[in-house]
């Protein structure tokens, strides 16, 4: 049976946040160049990137560039010149929404299509794997059933999804409201983030549903215990979102997921296995509830429907730890929640959410078992009955710094006597490499303590491997070694078992006019195609469509701002399917003045967010 290596996929805003996330078990990282990344703040030079990809290709990690941006007709020269310096770098693949890059004389690279290119369906995935895309990134909306109708739809190419991080609450790449409201697009990277922000909602009538809460934020997406379910639907990469995260939460969510990807792998009866070389040793005990995070989900997944909405968690207020049982001035006693990842300590961030639904912060100055003396600068002070989360975990985030995994490769010695006085150490590590080194040295006396002695010199860790003895020579002549020369044999081994650089994929995605055109299947997708400049409006062309212009280039253009899975009726109780009767008429979202209008596609059990009124898009 062939065995299929899973990859965990994880992010990085900088160089030495993807050292971090290689040293805590991911298989691959994801990292903007200087421009044309879907985050805007999260740039990187192409020497980072060089001296990150040189780092990972020891350990057979990949490092991909996210060129996900649309791209405008005077960016053309610029973005290509950005695909020859990150083949330059070392990059293993590109991960792009623009289609022009499939018309441009680029190196031969893998190339990934990102999830703004909005791929929930089994239409789309055969359109986009036919341009020659050898990865799609799926929507992060998806049931394990339309999981594997897409991975069956296009067999061959490789199958990426979501596992942890923040959702987006519209189809990704179909999401126009940032450059609605304020003239900063979300597929050029400039996103507001206005699903977080604060609305009031009312029906028809003017009646107030709402006031004032986050009625399109939503909570985080949390998948670790579904690993081995998304593999057996084809996917082969589980990603976490987060470019704009820090070190401490790379650390943190990777090094759980590295764990839970490697029981999944031997779950499996030996029909996965991890894609990369080595693994984390020592360091932290990961807590993902402990980090940043919006209240967990696991959204879509199972194709059922559940309270997706993040309430007031739209800026994260941490993992629950207790409730108030006694208040007296700044001391309160709290009964603590079973479970929690650590005791309190002094110097944890708390908060609570106020009868008026306002989160207000607090931190402990000093914590003695339950028993919490705290400062709060603003509000009044937590009822008895009232729940506390820690927003800041003060010795997990010191452990996160200060105690790291080193992330090491297995490999195994054994010991040949070769004639008088002559020995040889054969060495093989994981990663497929092998490597000899000869030495003399006086026979031991002792043969009980020189095998001991040897298994616990050679037996240790040299550069990037741990070393284990596994063979003694077969005739029983066992070496002296001083610690020094069994040191400096261990080290020359570790130099001789560096893999070497990998060779150019020469498997890349084929150039557009090297395809068979007969071989393309047109996409399903007719509109909101954001073809922001010529050459991916002529990859539409070739297969009979005329795409409109993309809405940041014509703002003009009549497009629902938002198509999203998430229903504002559902989370309200006021969905036709939970009440009889109710009608899914339209309601209406305020914010500072400005004004949208939510419908609902009941037939396929959608919400969209449209312009309400006479509200002008916002112009640059």
């Amino acid at each position: 049976m062939p065995v299929t290596a899973l990859e965990l996929l994880a992010p990085a805003r900088n160089k030495d946040i993807g050292i971090a996330a290689i040293d805590c078990g991911a298989d691959a990282v994801y990292i903007a160049g200087p421009s044309f990344g879907a985050r805007e703040a999260a740039g990187n030079s192409f020497e980072d990137i060089a001296a990150l990809t040189a780092y990972a290709h020891r350990f057979g990690v990949k490092i991909y560039l996210t060129l996900n941006t649309i791209i405008y007709d005077n960016e053309l020269e610029e973005a290509r010149r950005c695909v020859y310096r990150a083949a330059e770098a070392g990059c293993d693949a590109l991960i792009v929404q623009d289609l022009s890059l499939l018309k441009m004389d680029i190196p031969q690279i893998e190339l990934h299509a990102s999830t703004q290119c909005n791929i929930r369906t089994a239409e789309q995935a055969r359109w986009l794997a036919s341009l020659g895309f050898r990865r799609l990134v799926l929507a992060r909306e998806l049931s394990l059933t339309r999981i594997r109708e897409i991975a069956d739809a296009v067999p061959g190419c490789g199958i990426e999804c979501f596992v942890h991080g923040a959702l987006c609450v519209s189809y990704s790449g179909q999401c126009y409201l940032s450059q609605y409201l304020a003239g900063r697009s979300a597929n050029r990277g400039c996103c507001i983030q206005a699903c977080r922000s604060r609305y009031d909602v009312k029906d028809g009538s003017g009646n107030v549903l709402l006031r004032d809460k986050a009625v399109l934020s939503l909570k985080d997406l949390s998948l670790t215990d579904r690993l081995l379910q998304l593999a057996d639907a084809g996917a082969s990469s589980f990603k976490i979102e987060g470019r704009l995260k820090n070190i401490s939460y790379v650390r943190n969510i990777v090094r759980a997921y590295s764990d839970a990807l490697n029981r999944a792998v031997s779950e499996s009866g030996g029909k996965y296995s991890r894609r990369s070389w080595g693994s984390p040793s020592g360091g932290f005990t990961p807590h993902p509830e402990a980090t940043f995070n919006r209240g967990y989900t696991r959204y879509f997944i199972d194709g059922t429907r559940g309270k997706w909405n993040s309430g007031e968690y739209s800026k994260g207020i941490g993992e629950p730890v207790g409730e108030v049982s006694r208040i007296n001035g700044e001391t309160m006693v709290i009964r603590p929640f079973n479970g929690i990842s650590t005791p309190l300590s002094n110097g944890d961030g708390l908060c609570f959410i106020s009868a008026k639904g306002k989160v207000t912060g607090m931190r402990a100055d000093k914590v003695q078992g339950d028993t919490v003396v705290f400062s709060q600068t603003e509000g009044a002070a937590p009822a008895p009955g009232t729940r506390i989360y820690r927003s800041y975990n003060h010795s997990l985030e010191k452990a996160l710094e200060n105690n790291p995994p080193t992330r090491l490769i297995p490999a195994e010695i054994r010991m040949v006597h070769k004639n008088s006085g002559r020995y040889m150490l054969n060495a093989a590590a994981a990663c497929g490499t092998s490597a000899s080194v000869e030495f003399s040295a006086e026979p031991a006396r002792n043969l009980d303590k020189a095998a001991a002695g040897l298994r616990s010199s050679l037996s240790r860790r040299s550069g990037i491997f741990t070393f284990t003895l596994a063979e003694l020579p077969a005739d029983g002549s066992l070496p002296f070694l001083s610690p020094s020369t069994a040191n400096a044999l261990r080290r020359d081994l570790a130099a001789g078992l560096e893999p070497a650089p990998p060779a150019p994929d020469m498997r890349g995605s084929i150039p557009f006019d090297r395809l068979d055109r007969s071989a393309i299947t047109p996409p399903a997708q007719r509109n909101q195609l954001n073809c922001a400049n010529s050459l991916s409006k002529s990859v539409y062309e070739a297969v009979g469509i005329e795409p409109e212009p993309a809405f940041e280039t014509d703002p003009s253009l009549p497009v629902e701002l938002m198509r999203c899975k998430y229903c504002i009726r559902y989370e309200l109780g006021r969905c036709p399917k939970q009440r009889p009767g109710e009608k899914a008429e339209p309601l209406h979202l305020f914010n500072n003045g400005r004004r949208l209008k939510a419908v609902f596609d009941c037939a396929l059990c959608e919400m969209a967010i449209v312009p309400d009124g006479d509200t002008a898009p916002a112009t640059v």
